[in-house]
């Protein structure tokens, strides 16, 4: 069964009909509704869950429904629901939206794990920040992906051998792309600055740590993203993390260079080849680009090393059995027109469509 998210009369978006792939691509301007669709895909699937969480650090919503968007969505996004006039229906059964944020949900299961866009902010001075750190108006996603991110580190990763590269995450090759292309045979390890723990950067034992704000942009934007996935990819036999069925990465390309956004993608290939369902929202064509060489090569019934070839990626058995099942995978984009707009299926990516938005790739090709 394909699953899908239809929205209507949502903040700015009018009309969207999501039918998911295993890799989805949303696109479209700033601001057009592509985040906001993507936590109502979270909201729905894990309501118990986050109602949970939020009542476990102390936060109230007293049955309100404006005041649990507002605590979920951000302050002041209440107004993205109205009654009377917004709709929300997942796999086509039409969800009621006020009565289901009022009352407690019994299932405590979390399904989506939402890397968010501003994942920047997750880390102050260099180590993640715990949920009650941020303000009861700041979005519940990065909250939730901080606090993720702070536990993986007390519990995980924060003592011993260096944070990256780190033996038992990620495979060898990995490693070896994002030595060469994000953190430049820099070493990412725990350091501590009077009582307080940090990530650093150094290089030899005689070279000064390099604290978080003497970071390059690009490596301020991905240690967040790279925990995230280290959190998604456990050490253990078992390839992925618990429940956890869903990944969405919200513009994985900020800060990078195209070759890392390159290396970017590739892990998202392996997330795929885990059994994740992955979505992704974007304003970089080279995200675009991954999905219509999938399909031209899926179309011409190419050999997995024809995949590899692309991402200048060595041709080891065990790229080659991630490339071998993205060939595989169905992937889906749409557009997002922007205020008040609807969504549109793209998926062709047709550079001789008669629809110029699937021409343009929405736009990102003019």
């Amino acid at each position: 069964m394909v699953p899908t998210l239809t929205l209507k009369n949502i903040g700015q978006i009018k009309s969207a009909e999501l039918a998911f792939g295993d890799l989805t691509v949303f696109v479209g301007p700033q601001a057009s509704g592509k985040s906001v669709a993507l936590q109502w895909l979270k909201l729905i699937a894990d309501t118990g869950q986050i109602q949970q969480a939020l009542s476990d650090y102390g936060l109230d919503w007293s049955k309100n429904v404006p005041q649990f968007l507002d605590l979920y969505f951000g302050e002041g996004m209440r107004g993205i629901w109205k009654d009377g006039a917004s709709e929300v229906a997942w796999n086509d059964n039409p969800t009621d939206v006020p009565s289901r944020l009022s009352r407690m949900q019994r299932s405590k299961k979390e399904t989506v794990f939402l890397i968010p866009a501003q994942r920047v902010l997750t880390l102050r001075e260099g180590w993640p920040r715990p949920f009650g750190d941020y303000s009861s108006g700041d979005p519940y996603a990065v909250r939730a992906f901080s606090e993720k991110l702070r536990l993986l580190m007390e519990q995980e990763l924060g003592s011993g051998d260096a944070v990256f590269p780190k033996s038992n995450r990620l495979k060898a090759e990995y490693r070896k792309l994002l030595d060469e292309t994000v953190f430049l045979h820099f070493r990412l390890a725990v350091d501590r600055m009077r009582s307080q723990k940090r990530l650093v950067l150094g290089q030899e034992k005689e070279h000064e740590p390099l604290p978080y704000m003497v970071w390059s942009a690009g490596q301020r934007e991905f240690v967040p993203l790279m925990l995230g996935l280290y959190w998604l990819m456990p050490p253990a036999k078992v390839p992925r993390r618990n429940d956890i069925e869903w990944v969405i990465i919200e513009e994985p390309e900020m800060g990078l260079h195209p070759r890392a956004i390159g290396i970017v993608l590739l892990l998202v290939l392996e997330l795929l080849h885990r059994g994740y369902r992955v979505c992704v929202s974007t304003h970089s064509p080279q995200v675009l680009d991954l999905v219509w060489v999938l399909q031209a090569l899926r179309k011409s019934r190419s050999l997995p090393e024809s995949l590899l070839r692309v991402f200048s990626a060595p041709k080891t058995p065990g790229l080659v059995e991630v490339a071998k099942d993205a060939l595989t995978k169905e992937c889906k984009v749409f557009f997002f027109e922007g205020y008040g707009g609807c969504t549109r299926d793209i998926t062709g990516l047709d550079p001789a469509a008669l629809d110029a938005t699937e021409r343009t790739w929405g736009g990102m090709l003019e």
